[in-house]
């Protein structure tokens, strides 16, 4: 990580709204960090109906306040505020009237009330879904809108616009409740192709066009800080608001992954895969789903349910580090191991029955670990070779990020099975990405400018020659596997190791 940057002239502020808390930092235009700071968010108090999740806006408001007013007191005086950029969760909606003010409180990203609608908002936008390439489902915006109107008939009279969390957070900011980007706007109908609201989601679905915002792509200025926002939360009134994204979409920014060919793999709970290409890919299994780049391309991705959960699941008491060093010595394994901690995948294949398996008996609770370890590398490969199969680009080098990726033994492990190159930046959390789309229009021509400008990284692995090839055996016994369990339908995916 770059050391803090006490001499710089100016930042610009990266906030993320989070399902738990609100995270804001200051980053200098090389990079460095200047300051940061953190807010909970207190869950509501009221028991709500299996499945729903509700969130109070006015108390995203106010930890905001809090973050901010932090944050600002860590940047010397004489520091130029350049300006700020938000970005929260994706698929989370509410109901704002003409003063801004919320009429129902958030429908978060994992409120599945809608799901019983899903079918009829799919009917509706039966040739979005094809053009676009995906499958709606109750984490998209829509079911949610339509809901709301189905449930209370009176909302839409009152109701000025439908935002999303960023977009409210932006209005309290600017004053102005009017504006959305792409990457929010992409899981309520907009219309990323023809850069458009359907007019199907009027004709069919009864949500008025002009209750919906208006869409700009992330890193456009769209106002600066109003004077109610300023004295609240110290931000001066001469700081640029720049239109934010979705946090997935932030979490791959701060990666480096912003030109064509580079990719992103999140490694967390579960493991995710975001990348740029030039061209929209159009999955007809609807693994995946494409936001627009800024700069006009398309960034597809896909998520996994196999990713690092399966430590805490078969090691709960365990040190994952210790675990590290006693595997260090014993891989390769003898085993073969799919490592889902959960029953059903939807990434790199979809199917809903699917189990974790090891092939071959393990020794010892260590083994089995650094089975899981060479596991989760192989669905990478997998995934990745999937990702080439639908047209993508994947370049030499992955850009890594996630709790999971901390681990030297499994950076690896996974650069070995991938061949390629692995490199972890310094700064990778979603307040980054929302810091870099800010300097992407303030102090940069694009958004690649700004992560060449701003992304230092960490740590380089590159494949072991010899884990390599022991991986290139396990990956074809792998895949066959999978096949066999009627997982996959081709026992041995296109794509070869690239080295």
């Amino acid at each position: 990580m770059k050391q803090t940057c006490v001499s710089s002239t100016k930042v610009v502020i990266g906030l993320d709204l989070g399902t738990t808390g609100v995270r804001s930092i200051a980053v200098t235009p090389s990079g460095s960090l200047l300051g940061s700071a953190h807010q909970p968010l207190m869950p509501i108090q009221q028991e709500l109906p299996e499945g729903w999740h509700e969130q109070d806006p006015l108390a995203w408001w106010q930890a905001v306040v809090t973050c901010l007013q932090e944050l600002t007191q860590q940047i010397p005086s004489g520091v130029e505020i350049s300006g700020i950029c938000v970005v929260s969760t994706s698929g989370t909606i509410l109901a704002v009237d003409s003063q801004g003010m919320p009429l129902y409180r958030a429908l978060m990203y994992n409120d599945n009330r809608g799901a019983n609608l899903v079918p009829e908002v799919r009917q509706a936008c039966e040739s979005l879904e094809k053009r676009m390439g995906y499958a709606i489902s109750s984490s998209f915006a829509l079911p949610k809108i339509l809901w709301l109107l189905r449930n209370h008939p009176g909302l839409l009279e009152r109701t000025m616009h439908f935002l999303h969390a960023a977009d409210f957070i932006v209005g309290r900011l600017t004053g102005d409740y009017t504006y959305s980007d792409t990457s929010n706007a992409l899981k309520t109908g907009y219309n990323s192709i023809q850069e458009t609201w359907p007019k199907a989601l009027e004709r069919s679905l009864g949500i008025p066009l002009d209750r919906l915002p208006r869409v700009v792509a992330p890193g456009t200025p769209i106002g600066s800080v109003c004077r109610a926002a300023s004295k609240e939360t110290g931000i001066p009134m001469s700081s640029v608001v720049v239109a934010g994204a979705t946090d997935g979409t932030a979490s791959q920014i701060a990666s480096g992954a912003v030109e064509p060919g580079t990719w992103n793999s999140t490694l967390g709970t579960t493991l995710v895969l975001k990348g740029i290409s030039e061209h929209l890919l159009v999955d007809p299994q609807h693994r995946i789903y494409s936001h627009h780049h800024p700069q006009g391309w398309w960034m597809p991705g896909g998520a996994s349910n196999t990713g690092a959960e399966w430590i805490q699941k078969d090691h709960p008491q365990a040190d994952p580090a210790e675990l590290d060093r006693h595997a260090a010595g014993r891989i390769p394994t003898s085993l073969v191991r799919y490592p889902l901690a959960r029953v059903g995948e939807r990434f790199p294949f979809q199917h809903e029955g699917a189990r974790g398996f090891v092939i071959g008996d393990p020794a010892d609770e260590i083994e089995y670990f650094g089975a899981g370890l060479e596991g989760l590398a192989l669905v990478e490969r997998l995934a990745y070779s999937f990702m080439e199969e639908m047209g993508a680009q994947v370049g030499n080098v992955i850009h890594v990020t996630g709790a999971g990726s901390r681990s030297k033994l499994w950076l690896r492990i996974r650069a070995s099975a991938l061949g390629r190159q692995l490199e972890r930046p310094a700064l990778s959390s979603t307040a980054m990405g929302a810091a870099l789309l800010a300097a992407s229009s303030l102090w940069f021509s694009n958004i690649t400018e700004a992560a060449d400008a701003m992304v230092e990284m960490l740590e380089i692995i590159d494949p072991d020659r010899h884990l390599q090839h022991d991986l290139d055996e396990k990956y074809e016994l792998f895949c066959s596997e999978l096949y066999n369990r009627g997982y996959i339908q081709k026992k041995r995916p296109p794509n070869k190791n690239v080295n």
